[in-house]
Order: structure tokens, then C-alpha cells, then sequence
């Protein structure tokens, strides 16, 4: 099976090359793996690194949901995989992820993340990511192109919640499974400010994406709702105990939680 991997990338110098290495590490065998990178007009050293690693290297923008159809539009893969550039494969996750993507009526995997980092927000995203995985909050990031093509791929008039907006739409056509093997998401110079900054934002989009599938939708009462993206998403499936174990890592999430939703009462 041939997978393309996709990476939307701007000014990213600094994690560029992690990202491609892992991707070079696989087990999978790297004949069936096509490197895909859409940059969106860095003025660093971005795409010249990303062409020591592959030619599929393009320039696309305005936002990444763009980036991202564009590639797939580049694509000669069975299955996409979208990442970020500041993001690592563990060695492992494209194979075990074909190995789930060959069951039958498969379309779509979430893949579970793991945040780096030592700083104490870091930590707080590691923790609080992992209470994701395979719900509303997350998003399938292997999915097969003919799906993703059939359900017309990322609304480019959103960025922010195009990720949520695509796992709606696969999820109505088709079967989406779980593969626990990570990628792991560089957030290691998590800055609150930026981090905010960007949460706000996305925030903006939020009204054209309640406004496509309607408030009183199922999934979006829990993404915007208080009582499940507040409570019930860190609670449900014996989650709670999680909650018990750490409390500063409780503390610290449901603190940052709070200033998002300020972020996002503000748009």
C-alpha cells in the first residue's frame, strides 16, 4: 500500500528536518512512502531543507486547509497522512497504521499524540491530550484518499476548526478506527501567549462552522458545550481516575481550558 505523507509548513527551519528524519525512520517500507511538503512562502531555510528529503516540495497558501487539499491533489498514495511540521513519527506508526487501515470498511485512524516537553504548560498539554483520542475533540489524520476526495477534503473557508469539520464529514461516510502507536507533537517552547494568540484566531472561524452543521448538532454541543468539553471528555470511560492521580496537571488544564474559552467568548 502507498502512503503519502503531507506537511504544511511556514518558517519552520527548526522542526522541519525532525519531522522528515522520522518519517525516513520508518519500518514501513520507504518505497511506498511518498514525501509531500506545501509551504506556504517561508522566508527561512524551510524548503531547502525539505528538499534534501523529497522534490514534492510546493508553495500553496493562503491557510493550511488549502495546503492541505493541494497536496492530496498532489498525491499518488491509497491513504494520505497529514502532519505538521513540528511533528515526530514514532518509528512504527505508519506501518501499524496500514496494518488497521487494511480491515475491512476502513476510511479513516485517528492516531494518539503525545506533546513534548518539560515546561509546566507542555505538560499540561501532554496531559490533557490524552484525554482525547477517538472522540469529538479529536481528528483522523491516516485517511484513505478516495474517502477524502468522495467528502471534498478540508473547507478552505476555515481554519481552526477544518479539522473537526472533515472528521464530521468522514465519520457520516464511513468506518474510523484508533491506532495508539504516537506521533509526537514538538511543543517543547510552548509559549501561552502565542499558544493564545492562536487559539484566538482560530476562534474566528468557529461561527462559519456552527453556522454549516447548526448549534443544536450532537458533536457540537459537545465541542462548545460546558458540561463534555469541560467535564465529560476528561471523566467518561474511567477516565476520571486520571483526573484523581494528577491534580496540579488538573489544575493547570482546566486553567488553560478557561482562558481558551475566554478566547474563544471574545471572537
Amino acid at each position: 500500500m502507498r502512503i503519502s505523507v503531507i506537511i504544511t509548513t511556514k518558517n519552520e527551519e527548526k522542526n522541519i528536518e525532525n519531522c522528515l528524519k522520522s518519517i525516513k525512520a520508518q519500518s514501513y517500507p520507504q518505497e511506498n512512502i511518498e514525501i509531500i511538503v506545501v509551504d506556504n512562502n517561508s522566508t527561512d531555510k524551510t524548503k531547502e531543507i525539505a528538499r534534501t528529503y523529497t522534490d514534492k516540495v510546493f508553495d500553496k497558501g493562503p491557510e493550511r486547509s488549502a495546503q492541505r487539499n493541494f497536496g492530496v491533489e498532489q498525491s499518488g498514495g491509497e491513504w494520505i497522512m497529514y502532519l505538521d511540521a513540528d511533528m515526530i513519527l514514532h518509528e512504527n506508526v505508519v506501518g501499524d497504521c496500514v496494518a488497521e487501515a487494511e480491515k475491512p470498511d476502513m476510511i479513516g485512524l485517528y492516531v494518539s499524540e503525545i506533546v513534548m516537553g518539560e515546561k509546566f504548560f507542555s505538560k499540561v498539554r501532554r496531559f490533557e491530550r490524552s484525554f482525547y483520542d477517538a472522540t469529538v475533540i479529536d481528528c483522523a489524520r491516516f485517511i484513505k484518499r478516495e474517502a477524502f476526495q468522495q467528502v471534498g477534503g478540508f473547507d478552505e473557508t476555515m481554519t481552526g476548526p477544518e479539522d473537526w469539520d472533515l472528521d464530521k464529514k468522514l465519520r457520516n461516510a464511513g468506518k474510523l478506527g484508533l491506532v495508539r502507536t504516537p506521533i509526537y507533537h514538538n511543543e517543547a517552547e510552548f509559549d501561552l501567549k502565542k499558544y493564545l494568540d492562536k487559539k484566538g484566531y482560530y476562534a474566528k472561524s468557529f461561527d462559519g462552522y456552527i453556522a454549516k452543521w447548526g448549534k443544536d448538532d450532537a458533536d457540537l454541543k459537545k465541542q462548545f458545550g460546558l458540561s463534555y468539553r469541560f467535564f465529560g471528555v476528561f471523566v467518561e470511560k474511567g477516565k476520571w481516575k486520571k483526573l484523581s492521580l494528577h491534580p496540579f496537571l488538573t489544575f493547570g488544564m482546566y486553567f488553560l481550558r478557561g482562558l481558551v474559552g475566554i478566547k474563544f467568548l471574545m471572537r
